[in-house]
């Protein structure tokens, strides 16, 4: 009787979890998202907040849409076999991608050779590669030239395999080409408790976000302010995945590619079951604020936010836990109140 009575109090004192639901979250929509493309991934939104560009798949094809007409124009359908994975814009109008110069498989494409393109804004104007392999995205700023990416031992053989490094560059754009200039080296990590993505510049490109991975799919929200170079952890959340993803217009506030419903809907952390959140930059850790809900549906999520700089609306995707990272099935709408 008595193990019984021990065995009643010990189920009583687990956490109770929700109960994911079935269907499909754009069913299911609040007043304030609005479905934008009923296809494509990865999108960023124009400097002037009139357009958001956006992939149409992974490897694949870059494509913009005009806020206001809502007419999508592609904008490397001239070009055989693209093959890249991200597309963003540049202050000057023109055009930044990412991705392989040719696909050969998903490991080696997305890794050893990712790298940046410059794309005019001209009609008919073809990528121009900026000879720079480099991981993951970059942090393009809103207001300069100003270009951020991270490198590890997959584009760079000298580096040590553990080892990954933070640049912060300049596009030139002045002359019948484009090409990388200052580029240097404002954060380095060796180990691979930190492999580094760079994310966004904010307060006037003296500051940036980037994230840091980290062992068992995990991931942190770090700051870094470029002029005395210090990185500060600002999701202090360890056990929990963290990346980093739009910045707000007053530098205060991150959204973050967040799984902490997991500890109510339950399900495994790290990149698959994530929903977006807002964290304030003030270095406590504590101040999340929940944005979307498509987790709450089994197998679906929501993720890359990217804030317009007028922090009046974002830009997000819908997605599946179990698809790659940034795999992605239409682009929102996400109206701030």
């Amino acid at each position: 009787m008595r193990s019984k009575y021990l065995a009643f109090s010990l189920l009583l004192s687990l956490p109770l979890l929700a109960q994911r639901k079935s269907g499909n979250p754009l069913d299911h929509l609040p007043a304030n998202i609005e479905i934008l493309t009923h296809f494509g991934e990865r999108a960023d939104i124009s400097p002037d907040n009139q357009r958001i560009a956006f992939m149409g798949k992974s490897f694949g094809d870059a494509f913009v849409i005009d806020l206001r007409t809502r007419i999508i124009r592609c904008l490397t359908c001239n070009v055989p076999g693209a093959a890249f994975l991200r597309v963003m814009h540049l202050v000057s109008g023109d055009y930044i991608l990412i991705g392989p110069a040719r696909f050969s498989d998903i490991h080696s494409s997305r890794s050893r050779d990712n790298e940046l393109w410059y794309l005019s804004r001209k009609t008919g104007s073809k990528p121009l590669s900026l000879g720079q392999k480099m991981s993951e995205g970059a942090a393009i700023s809103k207001k300069t030239l100003k270009i951020s990416y991270s490198v590890t031992h997959a584009q760079d053989p000298s580096l040590a395999p553990e080892q990954s490094q933070l640049y912060v560059a300049d596009v030139d754009v002045s002359g019948d080409s484009a090409q990388l200039t200052n580029k240097h080296v404002v954060y380095e990590s060796r180990s691979k408790d930190c492999v580094i993505e760079a994310q966004d510049f904010f307060d006037n490109d003296r500051k940036m976000t980037f994230t840091c991975y980290e062992p068992k799919g995990l991931a942190s929200v770090m700051t870094i302010d470029l002029q005395n170079r210090d990185v500060e952890n600002m999701s202090k959340a360890p056990g929990t995945y963290n990346e980093c993803e739009g910045i707000y217009p007053d530098g205060l506030y991150t959204n973050v590619e967040g799984d902490r419903q997991v500890n109510t809907l339950g399900g495994k952390h790290g990149a698959g079951n994530i929903d977006i959140w807002k964290l304030r930059l003030d270095g406590t850790g504590k101040n999340f604020q929940r944005l979307t809900h498509f987790n709450d549906y089994e197998g679906y999520k929501s993720s890359n936010p990217v804030v317009s700089t007028d922090g009046r609306f974002m830009a997000f995707q819908v997605a599946h836990p179990a698809d790659q990272a940034g795999v992605g099935y239409g682009i929102l709408l996400y109206h701030f109140r």
